[in-house]
């Protein structure tokens, strides 16, 4: 059966006469949770709450993300993929006027997971360059036109939140973020800082987020639900 673990996404649970206690592992970016032979649904729920931190650090390590190769299309915020092969013996890498270039040795195969673990990491650091030099500048704007305040900002390459606010006005960002398009960049930045002023998902957070989102609230997170497997993350 599936189980919805909400920011975690949906869970497998499995029954298992032979297992003896509650198990949650993570496999290809997907949570599998096994339940003994005298175990209850509600055991494993519990389970995962008390794990729940740690699940999604296991998600952000084991997300199982498309094979990048010569024909991989991947379209951030501020650049484009583009890799090819060439007569090069080592790995070339050029971030130009949008495009970011990874010229790979003639001989590459690109279904090796090393190859594709180096690559991944090279698109990785670029988006999170990229999102560090973008995100907090526009959060910056947003909070000044809506009369937002919040202490502090950070990046982070998470892979199951687009963003999180403490209680102490501390916002955190996901990189992942500058894989969409600019009206839901904004909606999720807006959305975080009006947890600065209303930290749970109330009334008067609803109210607020639908104000400072001109109506566009429900239309936006809708949107938002439906961007690539890949990107597949929430917040709070």
């Amino acid at each position: 059966m599936l189980l919805d673990g909400k920011e975690l996404g949906p869970i497998v649970v499995r029954r298992n006469p032979r297992a003896k206690h509650y198990n949650v592992r993570v496999i290809d970016g997907k949570i599998y949770a096994t339940i003994p032979k005298r175990g209850t649904e509600s055991g494993i729920v519990s389970l995962i709450d008390s794990k729940r931190d740690r699940l999604r650090e296991m998600l952000d390590k084991n997300q199982k993300r498309p094979v990048l190769n010569e024909e991989s299309h991947i379209k951030t915020y501020t650049f484009e993929l583009h890799i090819f092969r060439t007569c090069r013996s080592d790995t070339y890498i050029s971030l130009k006027e949008g495009i970011l270039h990874i010229a790979c040795p003639e001989e590459t195969d690109f279904n090796d997971d090393q190859v594709q673990q180096k690559l991944w990491s090279i698109f990785t650091k670029a988006l999170r360059v990229e999102a560090m030099r973008v995100l907090p500048p526009r959060l910056a704007t947003l909070a000044s036109i809506n009369g937002f305040q919040y202490s502090a900002v950070t990046v982070r390459n998470t892979k199951t939140r687009w963003g999180s606010c403490s209680s102490k006005k501390r916002i955190s960002l996901s990189s992942s973020l500058m894989l969409l398009p600019e009206h839901l960049i904004d909606y999720v930045l807006l959305h975080e800082l009006c947890h600065t002023l209303e930290m749970n998902h109330s009334v008067r957070f609803r109210a607020l987020i639908n104000k400072v989102t001109n109506g566009c609230a429900d239309q936006l997170r809708k949107e938002l639900k439906v961007i690539p497997a890949y990107t597949e993350m929430t917040f709070k």
